[in-house]
């Protein structure tokens, strides 16, 4: 879930801190790529007649296809992507991991009856609403990364947690995923629909926390707690406070503390043995690697590793595979080359001055200050 309509908050009251900007723009930078995040994006959209890509035998392909193709295409445009994979889920998260059970129990009862019904669009829904990234698809993600010459990093818990933290030692650009908490956890600058199909032409969305903060006129740790009033994954909010009523209260009260002391209990109960003191040390102190510690290669393909990968049981084309790779080779030359920027020292612009006439101290005449003209 991340946090419960981030997004529209921020388009709504603080737009400027969204950037719609193309691929290309991102050409030498290191992404750090919610993996977890990407898979159920690849589940969910490459799909044959509604229906997900398997092997003749059932094997689901559709994560593969999409880990595979997507990251040739990031990688044909200059991105350094490296992949982070989610470890243990904290303790705090098991009531949304519960609600996320009971969400698919009635989506399967859903689409028990749509089947009845041979109501394909509704089948088509609740398919996708049954959709869930497996240790499997994770496992063999990674396997095909590793053959591919990309790295990934399998953080200790959440993956949105050791992107901020990979951004926040400067070892990143930015994180990339469709989970707004990655902004809650201090990501610098969040990046949403980069791994999309680029059939879509959906616009990458660029999203840079200081603006966001300025927009609000929060600091980091009031906007802790707004989120956590927002809704998050950790803990259960305050009944009856939505989003404008949240960043109302935090603005006036600063920290939910003292929003507890003034709200009307009987018209915005608190959850009993509410835990946002929890939910809030998550975020400010997560459990990551630490990003120093971590070395990011990125590698030559393995061709005949991913053919025997991808074309064995698994029955991907091999001569689609292997003109796959032959971008993938091209690509590693054009990713090596940094960007211009990085050999430069970008300085603040300052209004240009009018050249002065030294005897006389005053600005030269019209003809010839040159006023229009290129220098």
């Amino acid at each position: 879930m991340g946090i419960l309509n981030l997004a529209k908050v921020l388009a709504d009251v603080a737009p400027q801190c969204i950037k719609e900007t193309d691929i290309k723009a991102y050409f030498g930078r290191k992404i750090a790529i919610d993996a977890s995040m990407s898979l159920y994006q690849f589940l969910i959209a490459v799909r044959s007649d509604g229906a997900q890509l398997t092997t003749a035998d059932g094997e689901t392909t559709s994560h593969l296809v999409g880990t595979f193709y997507r990251t040739i295409r990031l990688l044909e445009n200059g991105i350094k992507p490296v992949y982070v994979f989610d470890g243990k889920p904290p303790e705090m998260k098991g009531g949304e991991l519960n609600k996320r059970m009971e969400r698919r129990a009635e989506a399967q009862k859903a689409l028990d009856k749509a089947v009845e019904a041979g109501d394909q669009a509704e089948m088509d829904k609740y398919n996708r609403r049954l959709v869930k990234v497996t240790k499997h698809h994770s496992d063999e993600a990674k396997e095909l990364l590793k053959l591919m010459g990309v790295p990934y990093i399998e953080a200790p818990c959440e993956a949105e947690a050791q992107c901020a933290a990979m951004v926040k030692a400067g070892k990143i650009f930015a994180t990339a995923t469709e989970d707004m908490d990655a902004l809650t956890f201090g990501s610098n600058i969040v990046l949403r629909h980069l791994t999309f199909s680029e059939a879509r032409k959906m616009p990458i969305q660029e999203i840079h926390l200081k603006a966001v903060l300025e927009g609000l006129n929060l600091t980091q740790e009031e906007f802790t707690d707004f989120c956590i009033l927002m809704g998050c994954d950790y803990t259960d909010t305050i009944r009856g406070i939505g989003q404008k009523k949240a960043i109302e209260l935090i603005k006036n009260h600063k920290r939910i503390e003292d929003i507890l002391e003034v709200i009307d209990k009987t018209k915005f109960p608190p959850p009993e043995n509410w835990t946002y003191q929890g939910a809030r040390d998550l975020f400010i102190n997560p459990e990551v690697a630490n990003p120093e510690s971590i070395e990011l290669k990125w590698g030559d393909p393995d061709e005949e590793g991913v053919v025997k990968f991808l074309c064995g049981h698994r029955q991907f084309s091999e001569e689609r595979v292997r003109n796959g790779i032959k971008k993938l080779q091209k690509a590693r030359g054009t990713s090596t080359q940094a960007r211009l920027d990085g050999f430069f020292t970008v300085l603040g612009s300052t209004p240009a001055k009018r050249k002065v006439d030294d005897k006389k101290n005053t600005p030269n005449k019209r003809g010839k200050s040159g006023r229009g003209r290129p220098k």
